[in-house]
């Protein structure tokens, strides 16, 4: 049953938050931080994270300097992956809290400053979600099944599934229902886990139920939404095979019949509508992947959404000639549409960057500092400002990813982008919570710790403080829609915005730089500001008067510690 708001003290609906000084396009130069919420912070201390865990540690991010959060699921379901199959939308799952601890952190974090994304999940629904249950019993041809894609099976007894399309967990697309009567039945779609049957977007009812969800949240104050397999929504006419083999990727060169379909983009001009009924600059923010970046830009079109993630940047190696064509690509294809490039380094589905890249933290500093250089908007997921790598040996028995599960999926290891954030240097949980944490953490993590870290000049965390704090303040940062490239050795990316200059490293050994671009305002490891830039190390720099810094940040090297 849906939760209704309102009770226990609560106000039904909050107010979004007032653009700083006037300040209008938030979003165009944001930095997001996602929080994934089971291993953000635990409140209650049964091991997973919850909302007012979040709550709670809501003060640390707006010292950390981000701009808004976005919240991955909370709602209500099985768990099946992960809070990706929702019985209910406008419910909160017990294990998370309330829709009171909802309202209760999107008010706290307005006071703090910062705005509040939540993901939505349109393109499936739990297989325990009212309307795939009413649809099982009703059998086939009736009104529920319509709104889902159920089919006859091909063969002479409908055994086989209606096409070829293969779930991106591994294995068909298809699962079979057995009848009332016990009979072998129809097959239904399910582009990921058997327990996540795919809605028929066709359907004016799936259209209509999520113009209401969008208008529940934007009641609550949220300020937009991160729109989960935003690609997946509209499969071709007919479901006609792919004739392709092999797994299937999220991110390939060839167009599919279900996903990136043209149809899309119809359901977003309307999503926008919606988002446009509500005051304080609401936005939407596609995660899209799409053969290039060409395709990106549709979703993101003035009548359309705001952003959509730069999976294509994320996953671009470490490499100086590649991560210049990525950033041309991507700021080419933005510009036309007028909308913010973004940018991200790891996320709840990838290898954290620390370990994906190689090179080990100083390269994962240098990476997060060009990042943050580039125009537009980024990204930055839970525990990367503290330098954290990829749990790599979580034994079987702990893992949850459902494709770790499946024969043939994506690699199944997504839980070691997952473990519980460390907070403090010590306790059972290194202060995630009072006691353990549903996924366990290394034991050397206490020294990457929030409290291990902070106010330590040379930290990680202190790296990513102090970025943000200059990003806010310098001119040459934040939005944009260019960079002048400049001349520079082998190996290393220089860039000009205004009076600012980024310098990154890529090579392996120390590069000479043809001149020293100006004053020095951050490293990502020690650097004394000199024409010698040491390998794995970004640089900025202020060209204006006396390479002048905003107030209030002193320039200099940081260290290369946690």
């Amino acid at each position: 049953m849906t939760q209704q708001p309102g009770h226990a003290g609560t106000p039904a609906t909050a107010d979004a938050l007032p653009p700083r000084a006037g300040r209008t396009g938030w979003w165009r130069d944001a930095v997001i931080y996602q929080v994934y919420p089971r291993s953000f912070a635990d409140a209650d201390g049964d091991g997973m994270g919850d909302l007012a865990g979040v709550r709670s540690r809501l003060p640390y991010l707006a010292r950390l300097g981000v701009d808004a959060v976005w919240l991955s699921p909370f709602y209500a379901s099985p768990q099946a992956d992960a809070g990706y199959d929702v019985t209910d939308y406008r419910a909160v799952d017990p294990r998370f809290g309330s829709l009171p601890d909802a309202a209760a952190l999107i008010g706290e974090a307005h006071r703090l400053g910062l705005r509040v994304i939540v993901d939505i999940v349109p393109n499936h629904s739990s297989d325990r979600h009212p309307w795939f249950q009413q649809a099982l019993d009703e059998g086939p041809g009736s009104p529920c099944r319509a709104r889902y894609h159920f089919r006859p099976g091909r063969g002479e007894d409908g055994e086989l599934p209606p096409n070829d399309w293969e779930s991106v967990f591994g294995g068909p697309a298809w699962t079979r229902v057995k009848e009332s009567d016990g009979s072998p039945g129809e097959w239904y779609l399910h582009l990921f886990a058997p327990e996540q049957p795919d809605f028929d977007w066709q359907h004016p009812a799936v259209r209509d139920e999520f113009r209401t969800v969008l208008r529940f949240w934007l009641d609550m104050g949220v300020d937009g939404f991160r729109i989960d397999v935003a690609h997946g929504l509209v499969k071709a006419p007919g479901l006609p095979d792919t004739g392709e083999s092999g797994q299937l990727r999220l991110l390939g060169n060839a167009r599919l019949p279900f996903f990136d379909q043209d149809g899309v983009h119809e359901i977003y001009r309307d999503w926008r509508r919606v988002l446009e009924e509500y005051p304080g600059e609401r936005i939407g923010v596609a995660e899209a992947w799409t053969p290039d970046s060409g395709r990106t830009a549709r979703y993101v079109r003035p009548d359309e959404l705001h952003q959509a993630f730069n999976f294509h940047y994320l996953q671009t190696g470490w490499d100086a000639g590649a991560l210049r064509a990525v950033v041309d690509e991507s700021l080419e294809a933005m510009r036309p549409v007028g909308a913010p490039a973004t940018w991200v380094l790891s996320n709840h589905d990838v290898v954290r960057h620390r370990t994906r890249l190689g090179g080990g933290l100083p390269r994962a500093r240098a990476a997060a500092l060009l990042m943050l250089a580039l125009p537009g908007s980024a990204y930055v997921y839970q525990g990367e400002e503290l330098g954290l790598p990829e749990v790599t040996d979580l034994p079987d028995a702990v893992r949850q990813d459902p494709s770790f599960f499946r024969d043939n999926g994506q690699d199944g290891l997504r839980d070691g982008c997952r473990v519980p954030l460390p907070w403090e240097q010590r306790g059972p949980s290194f202060g995630f919570g009072t006691a353990g944490s549903w996924l366990p953490q290394p034991g050397e993590w206490g020294e990457l710790s929030v409290a291990a870290q902070s106010d330590r000049p040379d930290s990680t965390l202190e790296l990513y403080r102090t970025a943000l704090r200059l990003r806010r303040g310098h001119p040459g940062l934040g939005a944009g829609d260019a960079v002048e490239w400049l001349p520079a050795p082998d190996g290393v990316l220089a860039f000009r915005r205004g009076t600012f200059v980024c310098t990154a490293n890529t090579g392996e050994e120390t590069a000479e730089l043809p001149y020293v671009p100006g004053g020095l305002l951050l490293a990502s490891g020690p650097y004394d500001g000199g024409t010698a830039l040491p390998a794995d190390t970004t640089a900025w720099w202020s060209t204006g008067p006396d390479g002048e810094k905003p107030d209030g940040v002193a320039a200099g090297a940081a260290g290369t510690g946690a």
